[in-house]
């Protein structure tokens, strides 16, 4: 199986684009009733009722594409096919003393279990040297993203990162924080 992370370019954005539903869907289930994680009135995970199509809310998500260099959309393939994507963001876009910061990750269900997704951040991680964040969900309904993070973070980092509960910029989070220097 070959697993493959790339940096994306505006022609390819679609492809992450057209995953990014899924991945909010996937999101919805963790949080419960609570706006931004539930559809809208047109059936858009958006907090605002202004985004009526898709189309609507791929213009937000430009932003990764129009600041190379600072925000990097990297989009994970197995044997060549879209699998998933990974956010990652750099200062101003971290908290002070965060060199990289994984705003999303992202893997559709017919890939997850099987080791691609740590494979997938491992090669992420392993672009870029310095001090590592991310969050996930804290609640029971995530016991599965919780015990990715530790063990991915665990596993790469040989046991030598720090994890946290703590208020972040997106609400209470499970808080994970790493050097690769």
């Amino acid at each position: 199986m070959k697993i493959e992370v790339k940096l994306t370019e505006k022609e390819q954005a679609y492809i992450i684009k057209n995953m990014y539903p899924l991945y909010l869907h996937d999101l919805s289930g963790h949080y419960g009733l609570i706006p931004g994680h539930i559809p809208n009135l047109h059936g858009i995970f958006e907090d605002s009722n202004d985004f009526k199509t898709l189309s609507d809310q791929y213009d937000v998500q430009n932003t990764w594409w129009e600041k190379p260099k600072c925000l990097y959309p990297f989009l994970i393939t197995v044997n060549d096919l879209p699998a998933g994507f990974a956010l990652i963001a750099t200062p101003p876009h971290c908290a002070k003393g965060v060199d990289y910061f994984v705003n999303e990750y992202f893997l559709l269900q017919p890939f997850r279990g099987s080791g691609i997704a740590e494979n997938a951040a491992i090669q992420v991680f392993e672009r870029f040297k310095g001090m590592w964040e991310l969050f996930t969900n804290p609640s029971e309904k995530n016991i599965v993203g919780q015990r990715f993070w530790r063990k991915t973070v665990s596993n790469y980092t040989k046991g030598n990162y720090e994890e946290a509960l703590g208020t972040t910029f997106d609400g209470h989070k499970m808080i994970f924080r790493f050097t690769n220097a």
